[in-house]
């Protein structure tokens, strides 16, 4: 995470995937993002998704700061949660810890992630845009090699993704939509060209930090996904019966067997 330099505002950074998540990053995600508020935001989806196909082993591949991963805990889940950031890994772990519960955590790169997760799964999740954090083919394809190599023979991958398709095929729009994922932080694509989009953060307390992803238009990322060697691939709107266009996630749900 790239703290935001006011004086040049259209300088774009470009850094390895683990430095964008700096510790004052996130220190301010944790202080400004509410759990239960994003709970009641973004509703059970994935854990009614799980459900429905009777999963019950998880590998959640991005835990980030722990939300999923303790949703998915407190729901009655097995997980084990996976992040290569490890900064992030600790703070997952006191978060869980603060609501009584103990993660199964491991630092890991998605690139070798059966290296050091030798289990294996009902289903692999990985949420929060993280995946577009990979800029390289080779690596997204790697990655998603090894997410199929951690599930069952019939398991299960769901995979989330920010709505490129408006941002790169409807580019006025785009510098003008912002996301308001909490009501304490405010993310909008400060720039949009198709090899990179810069998300810019604005929190509360007035601090600015940019994340750099790689934008994958929605049935490229299908496509990688069955490459991968899944076979088959749905994918929803973040809310069921919006407009494609003012959809701000994809999710895809793709089955190895």
């Amino acid at each position: 995470m790239v703290k935001s330099k006011q004086k040049h505002p259209d300088h774009v950074l470009i850094h390895h995937q683990s430095q964008q998540y700096d510790r004052p990053f996130v220190e301010h995600w944790d202080r400004w993002i509410d759990f239960d508020s994003r709970a009641r935001a973004e509703g059970d989806r994935f854990i009614q998704l799980l459900r429905e196909h009777n999963k019950k082993e998880v590998l959640d591949v991005a835990t980030g700061t722990g939300f999923h991963s303790i949703q998915l805990h407190e729901a009655g889940f097995h997980v084990v949660s996976a992040d290569r950031c490890p900064t992030m890994l600790v703070h997952a772990f006191e978060n869980a810890q603060q609501r009584g519960q103990i993660l199964r955590t491991v630092q890991t790169d998605w690139r070798w992630l059966t290296r050091d997760v030798h289990e294996r799964f009902d289903a692999v999740v990985c949420l929060g845009n993280s995946f577009t954090d990979l800029f390289d083919e080779n690596d997204q394809r790697k990655a998603l090699a090894e997410f199929y190599a951690a599930l069952e023979h019939d398991g299960m991958l769901i995979l989330d993704q920010r709505n490129y398709d408006v941002l790169l095929d409807h580019r006025g729009q785009a510098h003008e939509h912002r996301y308001y994922g909490q009501a304490n932080v405010e993310v909008w694509p400060d720039h949009v060209d198709h090899s990179l989009v810069r998300f810019r953060y604005r929190f509360s307390d007035g601090e600015v930090f940019d994340l750099n992803m790689c934008p994958v238009h929605k049935q490229r990322m299908r496509q990688l996904i069955l490459d991968a060697g899944f076979q088959h691939v749905t994918t929803y709107r973040d809310a069921p019966g919006q407009d494609e266009a003012r959809s701000n996630f994809f999710i895809h749900l793709a089955q190895k067997a």
